[in-house]
């Protein structure tokens, strides 16, 4: 990722000068430091998105440094850079969470292609531009749809024209009209969000509009409705698709006339409130179908943002990942600090077809079930319902059916040697071989614990 911040640590000044000149010839923008006490310093100054390091540092050495990395910053990606003696350390180091080791000589281009791996499966978040960006907070993001999508709404923003947020389901539709709200000049005043398809039909008309007293049975007090509540603020239909035809009537003449009327009663109320909805519905095709009201759409369909899908924003996958893994481990007590580089790869290149929703329901079972410090690939693999895959030589799948097909013999004899030699067609010497070949004990499969002879 060019422009990206690397920090360089290592004792030797011709090789330090050697590595700044050559990953600044690449784009990179590059800080170095020639011990881990200076190392440290300078995180504490700026944090970079990639730290490389050699191992063998004066006093405190890049072990060390990559032990207190990984306690204050886990998300931060480290490589470590070893001679040949140093590299049981940096075998360790990687179990750690070290994203990757190269020995010493080594090739420049694997080491530019590891840094650019490194970059786009963990780089944190760059700043989104000058000025107070608080109203996108909740937003994780650093790829460019999302940054062009953002500059749009903050734009938006500052009207009160009608938005419509296009989206697959768990995209964060509701996510981005907040920070729509957030943005804009109604952001002291409520936001009232509403999921139009989560209510039913005969209760969404009261919660929206409200009611007066004795409008139906059971309405024994007068109650104000949602539309009232947004009053001077945001009101947010998620949803819209699946609002029935006769409410889409009453919202159409809230829009129109900016008065909302009770449900039982003929007295309009004036209401100062501006409308953001979001479907996953494709409006057009419920309009030609009669399902939704064409002036109804126009009305909301002022301005359309569209949020993408997370398989087309991979590079915000790492980036999401660890934020709800690190608000998980908080709120379940969990020592969880990281991925590892081939958990994280695989999340990154899963489809998820739930998005980010799904993406988080992953992440919470990863963390509920992690019992070290760095989640594995084996439970990302398991959360995502993805099989293992392991590639044995020749030579490894047919000692391991072997031994599985011995055992099974000997549970299914329960332990007799001469029928299981028996079903396998082998004389009795040459099945004793094959036990002792996989360091089977025939006795251990008898009810009795003794072997026949």
């Amino acid at each position: 990722m060019a422009g990206a911040h690397i920090l360089l640590v290592d004792d030797d000044t011709d090789l330090l000068r050697l590595l700044s000149l050559r990953l600044t010839a690449n784009g990179y923008r590059v800080t170095s430091a020639d011990s881990a006490e200076a190392a440290l310093a300078r995180l504490s100054i700026e944090l970079p998105q990639l730290v490389v390091s050699d191992v063998r540092l004066p006093g405190r050495d890049g072990m060390a440094l990559f032990q207190e990395i990984r306690s204050q910053y886990p998300a931060l990606p480290v490589i470590l850079l070893t001679a040949h003696g140093t590299i049981p350390d940096a075998v360790e180091a990687t179990t750690l969470g070290a994203y990757a080791y190269l020995t010493k000589p080594f090739d420049a281009k694997v080491l530019l292609d590891r840094i650019e791996h490194a970059l786009s499966l963990t780089a944190p978040a760059p700043a989104q531009g000058g000025g107070d960006e608080r109203w996108r907070e909740e937003i994780i993001s650093r790829s460019q749809s999302m940054a062009e999508l953002l500059a749009e709404a903050k734009l938006v923003a500052a009207s009160d024209a009608s938005v419509l947020i296009r989206g697959e389901s768990g995209t964060g539709k509701e996510l981005l009209a907040r920070a729509i709200h957030r943005a804009s000049r109604r952001a002291k005043a409520p936001f009232i969000a509403v999921n139009c398809g989560a209510i039913p039909e005969q209760l969404l008309e009261s919660e929206l509009f409200g009611h007066v007293k004795g409008a139906y049975t059971g309405a024994v007090n007068s109650r104000e409705g949602l539309v009232q509540a947004a009053d001077g603020g945001t009101l947010f239909l998620d949803e819209i698709g699946d609002m029935p035809l006769l409410l889409q009537v009453k919202l159409l003449r809230v829009l129109q006339e900016r008065v909302v009327r009770q449900l039982g009663s003929d007295q309009g109320r004036p209401v100062d409130v501006r409308i953001l909805s979001a479907t996953h519905r494709d409006l057009d095709a419920a309009m030609l179908e009669g399902q939704f009201r064409e002036d109804l759409y126009y009305r909301l369909n002022v301005i359309t943002l569209t949020l993408p899908p997370l398989s087309e924003r991979r590079e915000d996958v790492a980036l999401l990942a660890t934020r709800f893994l690190h608000a998980l481990a908080a709120k379940y007590q969990k020592t969880v600090s990281g991925f590892a580089p081939g958990a994280l790869e695989a999340l990154t290149r899963a489809s998820w077809p739930g998005n980010v929703r799904q993406l988080y329901n992953v992440v919470e079972h990863v963390c509920a079930l992690a019992t070290a410090p760095l989640v594995p690939l084996t439970l990302v693999q398991r959360a995502l319902r993805v099989p293992s895959l392991e590639v044995l030589s020749y030579t490894e799948a047919k000692q391991r059916f072997e031994r599985n097909y011995l055992v099974q013999l000997l549970k299914l004899t329960d332990g007799s040697v001469a029928d299981a030699a028996r079903l396998a067609e082998r004389n009795r010497t040459e099945f004793y071989r094959l036990l002792q070949k996989y360091d089977l004990n025939a006795a251990q499969f008898r009810a009795d614990g003794v072997a026949d002879s």
